[in-house]
C-alpha cells in the first residue's frame, strides 16, 4: 500500500466513491419529508459539504489535492465521498484540468452558486456571534454591500465557467469567429 501515490490513493476513492453513489435525484417519495429545510439538510447537512463549497466559492480551492490539504482534517475517503455527493445533487462538476488531463477541477454549478446568499449569511451571523478566522476586511465588504459582495462572486464564477471557444472568440473580435 506504501508504493502507491496520494494521487492514485485519491482517485481510488473518488472512483470508489462514484460507483456507490446513484446519479438519479431523490424524489419527494424518497425524501424524509417535503420540508424545504430537511431537504437542504439532505444534500448539504453533513460536517464537510458545505466547507466544500466554501473552498470553491471563497478561496479558489479546484483539485482534490487543494481540498485535502485545506487544514480542516478531512479524510480522503470522506472527500471523496462528499465531492461525490455533491456532483450528484447538482452542486459541483468535475471537468478534466485543460493544462494536465490527468488531473481534474472541480467547479461549482449554477445550483452551487446559488448558494452564495446562504454561505455569506452564515459567515456575517458567525462573525457576529462567534470569533472566527474571516478576513476582517471581507466581513466588512459583505455587510457593506452583500448584493455587490454576490455580484462580484457571480462575475467571478461567470468567467471561469466561460467555454473556452467563447472566451477565445472575445480576445479574437467578432470578425475572426469560427463558426
Amino acid at each position: 500500500m506504501s508504493s502507491i501515490s496520494g494521487r492514485q490513493r485519491w482517485q481510488y476513492h473518488l472512483q470508489k466513491a462514484s460507483k456507490n453513489l446513484t446519479l438519479n435525484r431523490p424524489t419527494m417519495q424518497s425524501r424524509r419529508s417535503g420540508c424545504p429545510i430537511s431537504i437542504s439538510l439532505e444534500i448539504f447537512g453533513d460536517r464537510w459539504s458545505l466547507l466544500v463549497v466554501r473552498d470553491l466559492m471563497f478561496k479558489g480551492r479546484k483539485t482534490f489535492g487543494e481540498f485535502a490539504a485545506a487544514g480542516e482534517g478531512i479524510a480522503t475517503n470522506m472527500l471523496a465521498d462528499r465531492l461525490g455527493r455533491l456532483e450528484a445533487a447538482d452542486i459541483i462538476e468535475r471537468c478534466p484540468n485543460p493544462k494536465d488531463a490527468r488531473q481534474v477541477l472541480y467547479r461549482l454549478t449554477r445550483k452551487g452558486m446559488d448558494l452564495a446568499p446562504v454561505l455569506i449569511d452564515m459567515i456575517l451571523w458567525a462573525a457576529r456571534h462567534e470569533e472566527t478566522d474571516a478576513p476582517a476586511e471581507t466581513v466588512r465588504a459583505m455587510r457593506a454591500d452583500r448584493l455587490k459582495f454576490i455580484a462580484a462572486l457571480e462575475d467571478g464564477w461567470k468567467r471561469e465557467t466561460a467555454k473556452p471557444d467563447a472566451r477565445n472568440a472575445r480576445r479574437r473580435g467578432p470578425h475572426n469567429v469560427d463558426r
